[in-house]
Order: C-alpha cells, then sequence, then structure tokens
C-alpha cells in the first residue's frame, strides 16, 4: 500500500519552494530499481526513437528532476543532450550523475541496449559524460526551435496544481523543439499530488483525454498516446501515460 497523499489547496508553480525537493530519495523511491511501469516505457521510447531517422541531434530533457533515463534514450541519436531543470539541489544531483552515473541505471541501460542502435554505444557512461550538461531553467523560459529531439518525464503534470500551467508547460515544451522533432513525454494521470519523503508536491489531475487534446494541437498527425498498465502502481489510484509524437511546424 502506498502512502496516501494529503490533501492541500491549489498552488502554482511560483507557490512551491522547488528547494524542498530531495533528489537522492526521490531517485532511490523512484528508480532504486526498475519497475514494471519504467520496463514499458524504456521499450517504447527506445523503439520509436531507433525508428525515428535522427543523428547527430541537439536534445533536450525537460524537467529532468532526479532521473537520468529520458536522456540515456536519446544517447545514440544526440551529439549533445541537454537536461534543463528548475531545482538548484536537482541540477546539482544531475551533474554528479552525468559525471559518473550510480550502478542502479546499468538495469536501465540493459532495456535499452537491446536495440542494436545503444548496443554501438560500449561505454554510456562514458558518452553521457561527454554529450550532456545541466543546467538550471524554468521549463516556461524556453527558446524556441531549439532542439531536434526531445523528452519531458512526468513535468507538466507535476510541478503546479493550475490547467493552465500544464497546457503551457506542454506547449512551451513542444515549442522548444524544432519542426517535425521526435519527442516522448509521459504523464502521471489522476494524481492529487505527490510525496518526496515528508514533503508534498502538487500535481494537476489530468486524464488521458486531456493530455491527447492538449499534444495534439502542437503536435503533426500520428501522435501515439499509450497508457502504461502494471499490476504494482507507483501510487494507489494513480495511472500513468506515455505520448510519442513530432512536433508541429
Amino acid at each position: 500500500m502506498t502512502a496516501s497523499i494529503p490533501k492541500t489547496a491549489a498552488a502554482t508553480n511560483a507557490e512551491v519552494d522547488w528547494e524542498d525537493f530531495e533528489p537522492e530519495e526521490y531517485a532511490a523511491h523512484n528508480y532504486g530499481s526498475l519497475r514494471d511501469d519504467d520496463r514499458l516505457i524504456l521499450e517504447k521510447v527506445r523503439d520509436f526513437f531507433a525508428k525515428a531517422e535522427v543523428s547527430g541531434a541537439r536534445g533536450v530533457d525537460i524537467g529532468s528532476g532526479s532521473n537520468i533515463y529520458p536522456a540515456l534514450t536519446m544517447l545514440p541519436f544526440c551529439k549533445s543532450i541537454e537536461l534543463r531543470e528548475f531545482s538548484a539541489r536537482n541540477v546539482g544531483w544531475l551533474r554528479r550523475q552525468i559525471n559518473n552515473y550510480e550502478d542502479n541505471w546499468d538495469k536501465f541501460w540493459d532495456v535499452l541496449r537491446q536495440d542494436s542502435e545503444f548496443a554501438k554505444i560500449t561505454d554510456p557512461r562514458e558518452k553521457l559524460a561527454r554529450v550532456a550538461t545541466a543546467k538550471q531553467a524554468s521549463i516556461f523560459d524556453l527558446p524556441r526551435n531549439e532542439w531536434d529531439m526531445g523528452t519531458m518525464f512526468f513535468v507538466s503534470c507535476s510541478l503546479s496544481s493550475d490547467m493552465q500551467e500544464f497546457q503551457a508547460a506542454i506547449e512551451s515544451f513542444v515549442g522548444s523543439l524544432t519542426p517535425s522533432a521526435p519527442y516522448a513525454a509521459a504523464f502521471m494521470i489522476k494524481s492529487g499530488g505527490y510525496l518526496v519523503g515528508d514533503k508534498h508536491f502538487p500535481a494537476v489531475a489530468v486524464t488521458a483525454g486531456e493530455v491527447e487534446e492538449c499534444l495534439s494541437s502542437v503536435s503533426e498527425e500520428g501522435l501515439v498516446i499509450v497508457p502504461v498498465e502494471t499490476d504494482t502502481p507507483l501510487r494507489d489510484g494513480v495511472g500513468m501515460l506515455l505520448a510519442l509524437g513530432r512536433a508541429a511546424g
């Protein structure tokens, strides 16, 4: 049984103290072992990017938090990967992981290297350290048409409880990509917020339909929405959704 989430007043992103976020605790709880839902996400994103016909790209992961596996999904296809994160504590954690990531991420790479493009990389630690950088920045302050492929995992739905901010975050992320750039985005569905240690952080209780509607307005035709199903959900009553698409011109 997962811990219950206390009900709190609605919060905008600016009202949250993101320096209360404990990156080590979050990473250990969510990514200390490879969960079934993350395995499915890795497989779907791996196969999508491997068929996207992208190479030598400028990649970006928006709102990385304390998670490096979205960056790993872009590793074979990018000459540079920028991890943009708002919390200074998370940026520090990311820089340490980029320099030499911890052993738990090997299980995630094992799923990715089942594809031949990933298998060509014999030393993913060395390549990540060589091509990736972490920068402190807000999702609401991204350049337009900057990157050739991108990821955004569990961010737009988990930065406030404001639906307008959820929509603005999606538009900012996809708008930061060049036309037809492939992207992968993951979402928590019907979340009432989440705990990191004893600190509560807000979320928007979005539905699959709302995610699809928001992304369809900024994406090319062919957007794919994948329910991420597992018998052991991370939080009771909260689902996951993966979106695979290309940015509209």
